[in-house]
C-alpha cells in the first residue's frame, strides 16, 4: 500500500463525512458564530450517523475502529464550512473516553460508553487550571476521600463544551504533591457536572465563537469512588493514554480546516481579475498557495503516521506530537495565506477565511504550546537535557 493512501473503508468514511456535512453550509456556520450558539443540529446528526462511537468498542455500541479512521473523519469534519467549531462540538467524545476504555472497569463502560456513543451522554475534559497551566502535576482542585465519596473542590480553566456537558473527565488531587514523584497523587474523575456544587462561567474568546470554553468552580462537588477511572493515584499515567490520540486529532483538525481555507483561496485566485487578468497567474499568488499544500501533505502523513503508530499499541509521544505540531503550524498558515489571497475581502465575514484563521489559533495554543512540544522532541528524541 503507498504510504498516505486511504484504505477502502477510510474512503468511504470520508465520503460518508462529507455527504454528512452537506446540509451545515456557510450560511449555517456563519450564523452560529455570530450568535455564538452551539451547533446542536450538527451534533446530533454526528451522533445519528453513529460518528461519535467510531472508535469505541463494538460491544458498547461503537464501531471498534482505530484513531487511524478518526483522524480521517476529523479531517473531513474541518475541511467543510464549520472548520474547528464542527470538530470541536464533537471533538472530546472522539478521544476522552478512551480512558474508559482503556482503564474503566466492565460495569463503568456499560454503564457509560452506549450513551456516550449515542450522543444521549454530553462529555468535557477538565485537567488545565489557571495557575498550573501546561504544568498538570501542579494542579490544586483536590479530591478528599469521605466515606464512599470523594468530595472535590478547585477550579479548572478551558474547559471546552462545558455549558453542554452532562459529565466531566476530572483530574483531582487525591494527595499532597511530592517534588520527587511529581506525577503521583493525581486521579481521573468521570464525575456528574451537579449545578449545586458546579459553577460554568463562559470565556469571551477570538474565534469558535459556536462552541462554548469555559471556567469551572467545583465547591464540595460529592463524586462517589465508583466513579473513579482506574487506581486512586495513577491518574496522571492513565491520562497519558488519552493525550496521543488527542494531539493525532487535533493534528488532523488543522490539516482539515487548512485544507478548506487553502481550496477557497485558490477558487478565488482563479476567478478574481486585477490589471486585466486572474490574481492566481501571478506567482506572488501562486507559491505561497503551492506552500501550504506542500506542508498540509506533510503534515497529514505525519498524522496518519502516528495514528499508525497508536492502533499498533507502538509507543508514539514524539510521533503524535510532531502530527499536532506541524499539522497546527501548516493549518494557521493556510489560513493566512488565504485571508492575505482575498485581500480586502479577506478581512470580510461573507468570505469566512477570516472565521478560520481565528479558529486555526486555537491549534498553535492547545491542548499543549508549540514550544513545549520543542522541549518535548529535545529531550526524548535528541537526547538533550531537560529544559524545565
Amino acid at each position: 500500500m503507498i504510504p498516505g493512501e486511504l484504505t477502502t473503508e477510510q474512503q468511504a468514511i470520508r465520503d460518508a463525512i462529507r455527504r454528512l456535512m452537506e446540509p451545515f453550509d456557510d450560511a449555517y456556520w456563519l450564523e452560529r458564530d455570530a450568535s455564538a450558539t452551539f451547533p446542536h443540529e450538527f451534533r446530533q446528526a454526528v451522533a445519528a450517523g453513529g460518528w461519535l462511537g467510531i472508535a469505541m468498542p463494538e460491544q458498547y455500541g461503537g464501531s471498534g475502529l482505530g484513531v487511524a479512521e478518526a483522524v480521517v473523519m476529523m479531517e473531513a469534519v474541518a475541511n467543510s464550512p464549520g472548520a474547528m467549531a464542527a470538530a470541536s462540538s464533537v471533538h472530546m467524545n472522539i478521544f476522552g473516553p478512551l480512558a474508559i476504555v482503556k482503564h474503566g472497569t466492565e460495569a463503568q463502560k456499560a454503564e457509560w460508553l452506549p450513551p456516550i456513543v449515542k450522543g444521549e451522554l454530553i462529555t468535557c475534559f477538565g485537567v488545565t487550571e489557571p495557575d498550573a497551566g501546561l504544568d498538570t502535576t501542579r494542579i490544586t482542585t483536590a479530591a478528599r476521600r469521605d466515606g464512599v465519596d470523594y468530595v472535590i473542590s478547585g477550579r479548572k480553566i478551558w474547559t471546552s463544551v462545558a455549558q453542554q456537558a452532562h459529565r466531566v473527565v476530572l483530574l483531582a488531587r487525591t494527595a499532597d504533591y511530592d517534588a520527587k514523584r511529581p506525577t503521583e497523587g493525581l486521579s481521573l474523575f468521570f464525575a456528574e457536572l451537579d449545578p449545586a456544587h458546579v459553577e460554568i462561567r463562559e470565556i469571551p474568546k477570538m474565534g469558535r465563537h459556536a462552541v462554548d470554553s469555559n471556567m469551572v468552580f467545583y465547591d464540595g462537588l460529592r463524586v462517589p469512588a465508583r466513579d473513579r477511572i482506574g487506581d486512586e493515584g495513577r491518574g496522571f499515567r492513565i491520562l497519558l493514554d488519552s493525550l496521543n490520540p488527542e494531539r493525532c486529532l487535533i493534528g488532523a483538525e488543522a490539516v482539515g480546516i487548512g485544507r478548506q481555507a487553502l481550496g477557497r483561496a485558490v477558487a478565488y485566485a482563479g476567478e478574481r481579475e486585477v490589471f486585466g487578468r486572474p490574481i492566481g497567474r501571478n506567482q506572488a499568488i501562486q507559491h505561497p498557495l503551492a506552500e501550504s499544500w506542500i506542508e498540509l501533505e506533510a503534515a497529514w502523513l505525519t498524522v496518519q503516521r502516528a495514528a499508525a503508530f497508536y492502533d499498533a499499541g507502538q509507543p508514539c509521544g514524539p510521533e503524535a506530537n510532531a502530527a499536532k505540531y506541524l499539522g497546527a503550524e501548516a493549518g494557521i498558515r493556510a489560513c493566512e495565506r488565504a485571508v492575505s489571497t482575498h485581500g480586502g475581502m479577506g478581512y470580510a465575514r461573507e468570505y469566512h477565511v477570516e472565521r478560520f484563521l481565528r479558529e486555526a489559533w486555537i491549534n498553535r495554543l492547545a491542548p499543549v504550546s508549540q514550544q513545549l512540544i520543542l522541549c518535548h522532541i529535545a529531550e526524548k528524541v535528541l537526547g538533550l537535557p531537560k529544559s524545565y
